[in-house]
């Protein structure tokens, strides 16, 4: 079900510094996420969406950061996509992050979009004149596993993990800044020495220029209750293995975390890619579009 909101704000200031997305602005333009991604943080009871998969669309969203920018003394960068994909299904329709992106160019403000959305390839010209504007465009794309069945189990309402790949090397190849967020590596599904491998081999293949790893994932009340139950379904015999290995802990870390790290290190300095996001730098001369 798709309804519609009125916000009363839109951006948020993140908390300095932010080691691992560079932002200094946050917002997002729906609530609720229709890629139904199995493991989402995001159904968490402090987020207070009662229903996950029913999109709720901030339609004064674009009037409020246009008006929220022009007060903005900091040129920071504004990030979107941590609490839901700002490049669902329902974004093709109506289009915010689009005309978002549009303000923000003309504002000159750094952008970091994460997503698994294919869509974002449709942006590719606004995101060029921010790239132009401000010398900043960053776009993440996440993956979690490098196999398109496997995505599809726990990531069922995304694009595969096949035409992820395949925007990102177009992103990458049209100047913007490109990368991975390999987060969460899901314990007993993706945490393998052969699944970290593919990653960082299909990602230096498409022009990745960073991967930001995690190994392991949050388990908070509603969040934990849905995984159990998508576990049980698509994975039968994990819930368990789950809960004897984890309990419950906020956080289920992968058991092998320290060996993959080093192998994730290892892989990556043999491709080129940095395991940190290249972050804006305000008083560095813009730089050039690399075609």
């Amino acid at each position: 079900m798709i309804t519609e909101i009125v916000a009363k704000s839109l951006l948020t200031s993140v908390k300095q510094p932010d080691p691992w997305f560079g932002q200094k602005y946050n917002f997002n333009l729906y609530r609720g996420c229709q890629h139904q991604c199995i493991y989402c943080d995001s159904r968490s009871e402090c987020y207070q969406i009662k229903n996950f998969a029913d999109i709720q669309v901030k339609t004064n969203a674009i009037e409020l950061l246009d008006s929220e920018l022009r007060r903005k003394r900091i040129k920071g960068t504004i990030g979107t996509g941590s609490i839901n994909d700002p490049y669902m299904p329902v974004e093709a329709q109506r289009r915010l992050i689009g005309r978002a992106l549009e303000v923000i160019a003309r504002h000159g403000f750094p952008v970091h979009i994460i997503t698994k959305g294919t869509l974002v390839l449709r942006d590719l010209p606004t995101l060029q004149d921010i790239q132009r504007t401000c010398g900043y465009a960053a776009v993440s794309i996440t993956i979690t596993c490098a196999d398109d069945e496997l995505g599809k189990q726990a990531e069922p309402g995304a694009p595969s993990v096949s035409e992820r790949f395949a925007a990102m090397e177009k992103l990458s190849s049209a100047g913007i800044l490109t990368g991975v967020t390999m987060m969460p590596v899901l314990p007993f599904i993706g945490d393998n020495l052969q699944n970290i491998r593919s990653i960082v081999q299909k990602s230096a293949d498409s022009g990745a220029k960073y991967i930001i790893a995690s190994y392991g994932v949050t388990l908070r009340d509603r969040q934990r209750e849905y995984f159990y139950q998508q576990l049980e379904q698509k994975f039968p015999g994990l819930k368990m293995q789950y809960l004897n290995t984890f309990g419950g802990r906020y956080f289920a870390p992968s058991r092998d975390a320290k060996k993959l790290e080093t192998q994730f290190q290892e892989l990556c300095a043999t491709y080129g890619i940095a395991v940190h996001m290249p972050m804006y730098e305000p008083n560095v001369a813009k730089q050039p579009l690399l075609f």
